[in-house]
């Protein structure tokens, strides 16, 4: 997966701009390294373009398992660190999960969203 190719993606799902599209595309994914077990963060990176793979944080100490958020308060995490206002931060953080939905194999897929709650799901699923 290219990163052009991703944030190119999220745009034509979404009425973000380009650079909008690609800050929400960091935050969510930064957002969800921060959410999953180490293994399956690492796991993500690797499926990831190595330039944002790079940029993913580093293994957390002494917090080995998941660290799920309400799917509510992610967007208002996603949206304070993009500045975006809630529906957008909600497009878009959809957008990007479909988008990782349609580009890693279904294996991989299922081990991201298996460690996240429910309403991800729904997310990825009304986007389209």
């Amino acid at each position: 997966m290219d990163q052009k190719e991703l944030v190119h993606a999220v745009t034509q799902r979404t009425r973000l701009s380009r650079e909008e599209s690609a800050d929400i595309t960091w935050a969510v994914l930064e957002g969800l390294a921060e959410q999953l077990s180490e293994g399956e963060a690492r796991r993500l990176a690797t499926d990831l373009p190595d330039m944002l793979a790079e940029q993913l944080p580093g293994p957390r100490r002494r917090r080995q398992g998941a660290h799920p958020v309400v799917v509510t308060d992610f967007i208002r995490q996603v949206g304070e660190r993009t500045g975006l206002i809630y529906d957008d931060a909600r497009a878009g953080t959809a957008a990007v999960l479909a988008t990782l939905h349609e580009r890693l194999s279904e294996e991989d897929y299922s081990h991201v969203i298996g460690q996240l709650p429910a309403g991800y799901s729904e997310l990825v699923t009304a986007a389209g």
